[in-house]
């Protein structure tokens, strides 16, 4: 969404830019009644904090579940491997970065259910 130009010149600053025009955007649907679901990680880093703390001012008006998709740092490590585009410590990195203290609805972890199994639970835990 920043373009690749922009993205190599400066990651972080476009790349915060565009995630927080994703969370208006996503109120914007929310105003209109529609529900939107937002696959991404809350990092705190200099350019987007307090993330989780802009996430939650930008959509505190309307309905906000967030569910925590993870799995243990070893098994990430050995899947970022396997997919061959990622780097050994990438995993290690986003775990750095991620914000701390999130009130998740809801968490399910890749290492006991394959992606099926952990849609079948968010869908059944906040769809019923």
């Amino acid at each position: 969404m920043a373009g690749e130009k922009y993205l190599r010149e400066n990651y972080w600053k476009y790349l915060s830019e565009v995630i927080i025009l994703m969370y208006h955007t996503a109120r914007l649907y929310s105003d209109m009644g529609k529900n939107v679901l937002i696959d991404g990680i809350l990092v705190e880093r200099d350019e987007l904090a307090p993330h989780y703390q802009q996430l939650t001012e930008i959509l505190k008006d309307n309905p906000l579940d967030l569910v925590e998709v993870y799995g243990p740092l070893d098994i990430c490590r050995k899947r970022n491997l396997i997919r061959g585009h990622r780097y050994e410590s990438q995993s290690d990195e986003q775990h750095e970065w991620m914000a701390k203290n999130i009130a998740y609805r809801l968490s399910v972890d890749t290492s006991l259910h394959r992606a099926a199994g952990c849609a079948e639970i968010i869908v059944r835990e906040l769809c019923l």
